[in-house]
Formats: C-alpha cells, structure tokens, sequence
C-alpha cells in the first residue's frame, strides 16, 4: 500500500470517531466530553482537530450538524450558470486544483474499457483510506473505502470498466494522487463516462470549495431542467470522488441526499471545506 499522507488519514479516523458520537449523542458535547471517549487529553484532541481542519472541535461540530446544509444552502449557495461567465469550467481553475481533464470518447465508453490499461493502487486520504485508478491520461477513478470496505471498492470500480486490464501500479498514479489531496500541484484526470454523465460532472467542477448547489440547478446548467432524477443518478455515479466533488450537491429543500461512498464521509467533506474555508477567509 502507498501511503500519502499517514497523519492526515489517523486525523480522519479520529474524526470519524468524533461524527459517530455527535451522531448518537447530545449536541452538546463539550470538548473534554468528546476527548475523554476517545481516550485523549483535551489539549491532544485539540490539536489534531485544528490540524487537520483548522477551526475548534465545537466550531467543527456546529459544521456537523443536520441543518448545516440548509444554511450552506441559503449562504453558499453556487448558481452554475454564473460560475461559467466567470470562466470557471473547462481546463481553467477548477475548485481547489487545477486540473485537466479530458474525456473518454462515447465510442471508447460503450467498447467497456476494452484496449485500455489502469493502473491502480491504495493511498492514504484526508478521508481515510482511498483506493486510486488512471490511465496514462489522468485520474479515472477514486474511491473512498472507510464505509464501503476494500473489497466492495475495487469490485465497484472495475465493474465500471469491465473489459480494462487492472495493474497494481500505484507509484504511475501517485503524483496526481499526491497532488489532489495536499491541494498543489497538477494533478489530472481521465473521464469515463456516457455523455450525459460527463455533462454533469462538468458542472460539479464548477462548485467552488466551501459553496454549495442543488441537483435541479445541476439540471438547469446542463440544458435539462427536467431530469433531475437523472442528473441524481449521474452524480451518484461519479467514479472520482473529491476531486469532482458530488459531495457538493445538495437537495432543494437542505437535504443532504445520498453519497455513493458513505453520507458520514460527504458529510465530512462539507464540513472540513466549510471550516477550512472561513479558517482562510
């Protein structure tokens, strides 16, 4: 296994633990509360949350909270259509990273992957365990395995691709890996899809960090504000998590809606962006 970034992932396993007692337990938990289940002084438990997401434990769980997304919802809120005349799409600055990307022919997508070789391997993630897969154009596929497991991970991805040939190779990958989860460098990806899915995760490339949007405004973007249900069944099936971030889209009322790798972990993702967004602002 390559490990990117150990101590970011025990921080994530730390914090896991952390979102099951909030979950389960009073709201208000206080800092030593949450220290004391976890077996850790409060001072320890202290500096891993401010290392890992940069704001305190109890400001971190307001961020956890179920209503959390209706008020990003209301104040960071992203309208696609602006985020494009702004010039935030295509192979420009996209959300944290700068990316390129390309896309798989409709020709390519429906011959299942036949003729093309990933390389794959398992990396460390800010989100924990995280199972990595590309071509020699870029990142096609990244799972988050801590709620899936492994097993269930990699037998997801391959189905995606069926007729590929699968290499264990993490050291071709890993510097785009490296790239997309310490937020700096050029990272790439190589986008496998049918057409009306890669439309959708175009839009999802236009959320800014931090903000916000609804899956019907994903439908207005592309050009079909009907399918809605379609659009949802495009995002949930986007094989590269965090770097096109499904995690982002939200349902029209706040609801969090679902998440192909776990909601604790998108529920994760906001509020470390959310946190880390206002830390920097």
């Amino acid at each position: 296994m390559t490990h990117q970034s150990p101590e970011h992932s025990y921080h994530y396993a730390v914090i896991r633990r952390a979102i099951d007692l909030i979950d389960t337990g009073d709201a208000a938990l206080t800092l030593d509360d949450l220290a004391g289940e976890m077996n850790m002084s409060p001072a320890h438990f202290q500096r891993i949350f401010s290392r890992w997401v940069g704001v305190s434990p109890k400001r971190y769980q307001q961020y956890l909270t179920l209503d959390h997304a209706r008020a990003m919802l209301r104040n960071h809120f992203t309208t696609l259509e602006t985020s494009v005349e702004l010039g935030l799409s295509g192979s420009g600055r996209l959300h944290d990273l700068f990316l390129r990307w390309e896309a798989m022919s409709p020709g390519e997508f429906a011959r299942k992957g036949a003729g093309l070789a990933i390389s794959y391997g398992w990396f460390d993630s800010p989100f924990g365990q995280a199972l990595a897969m590309g071509t020699d154009r870029g990142i096609c596929g990244l799972a988050l395995t801590d709620e899936t497991g492994p097993d269930a991970a990699m037998a997801d991805l391959r189905a995606r691709w069926p007729e590929a040939s699968f290499t264990q190779a993490p050291e071709r990958i890993a510097p785009w890996v490296e790239a997309a989860f310490q937020m700096r460098g050029d990272s790439a990806l190589h986008l496998i899809g049918a057409p009306f899915q890669i439309k959708v995760w175009e839009a999802l490339l236009r959320i800014p960090s931090g903000q916000v949007t609804t899956y019907s405004e994903i439908a207005q973007s592309v050009g079909n504000p009907r399918a809605v249900r379609a659009v949802g069944t495009a995002v949930g099936r986007n094989p590269v998590s965090w770097l096109i971030p499904c995690h982002r889209a939200l349902r029209k009322s706040g609801g969090l809606g679902g998440y192909h790798w776990g909601l604790p972990v998108k529920r994760a993702m906001l509020a470390y962006e959310a946190a880390r967004s206002e830390a920097s602002a």
